[in-house]
C-alpha cells in the first residue's frame, strides 16, 4: 500500500514501430491498477472513434505553442506537421499521489524527459530481428510498401538509441516480453528506498525488538 508522501515511478517506454509496445502497454495497464499512463496533447485533427481527453488531448496550434512558452511540457515534437506533448504538470502531480505513470514515447522523447525527471525508468522494446519487424509492418496490411520502408528506416535509427534505456525487452513471445515488463514494475516497488519509507512502523519496530 502506498504511503503518504511516497512517490509513484515514472517509467518511459520507447520500441520502433511494430515492435508491439502499444498492445504490452495496453496489457500492463489492465493487469496492474497501480499503473497509469499520460495521455499526450496534440494538434493533429482527431480521427473517427477517437475521443478528446481518452486518446490524446486535441488543442489548436496556437494552444500548443502557447503551452511550449508556459514550459508545459515534459516533451513535445513536431511530427509531418502536427505537434505531440506530455503534460510536466500532470505526470508530476500524478506521480505526487504516489501513481505509477507510463510514457510511450519516442527515444527523442525519452531523452527530454530525462533531463527533468532523471529518475525515471526507461525501457526499450524491441522485436526479435529485422526480419519479424518487416513481417509484422507488411501483416498489418495498413501501410504502402513506402511507408514500411520508411518505418523501418525509422526502427533502425531507433534502435541505435536503445542502450540509454535502463531495461531491454525482447517482444519474442507476447506473454513472456509482458511478464519481463511487469517484474521491472515490480522489483523497482520493492527498491530498499521505497520500501524504507512504505515499512517504516514495521522496521522501527524489528530493530526495536533486536
Amino acid at each position: 500500500m502506498k504511503q503518504a508522501g511516497e512517490q509513484g515511478t515514472l517509467y518511459v517506454i520507447s520500441a520502433p514501430s511494430g515492435a508491439g509496445k502499444t498492445s504490452l502497454v495496453g496489457e500492463m495497464l489492465r493487469k496492474d491498477p497501480g499503473l497509469g499512463v499520460s495521455i499526450s496533447h496534440t494538434t493533429r485533427p482527431m480521427r473517427e472513434g477517437e475521443q478528446d481527453g481518452v486518446n490524446y488531448h486535441f488543442v489548436s496550434r496556437d494552444e500548443f505553442e502557447a503551452m511550449i512558452a508556459r514550459g508545459d511540457f515534459l516533451e513535445h515534437a513536431d511530427v509531418f506537421g502536427n505537434y505531440y506533448g506530455t503534460s510536466q504538470v500532470w505526470v508530476r502531480e500524478t506521480l505526487a499521489t504516489g501513481q505509477d505513470v507510463i510514457l510511450e514515447i519516442d527515444w527523442q522523447g525519452a531523452e527530454q524527459v530525462r533531463r527533468l525527471i532523471p529518475e525515471c525508468v526507461g525501457i526499450f522494446i524491441v522485436p526479435p530481428s529485422a526480419a519479424v519487424l518487416r513481417e509484422r509492418l507488411v501483416g498489418r496490411g495498413t501501410d504502402a510498401p513506402e511507408v514500411i520502408e520508411r518505418r523501418l528506416a525509422e526502427a533502425a535509427e531507433e534502435c541505435r538509441h536503445a542502450v540509454e534505456f535502463d531495461y531491454l525487452v525482447v517482444n519474442d513471445d507476447f506473454d513472456q516480453a509482458l511478464g519481463e515488463l511487469l517484474s521491472i514494475v515490480r522489483s523497482q516497488r520493492l527498491r530498499m528506498d521505497v520500501q524504507k519509507l512504505r515499512h517504516a512502523q514495521l522496521l522501527a519496530g524489528l530493530a526495536g525488538g533486536l
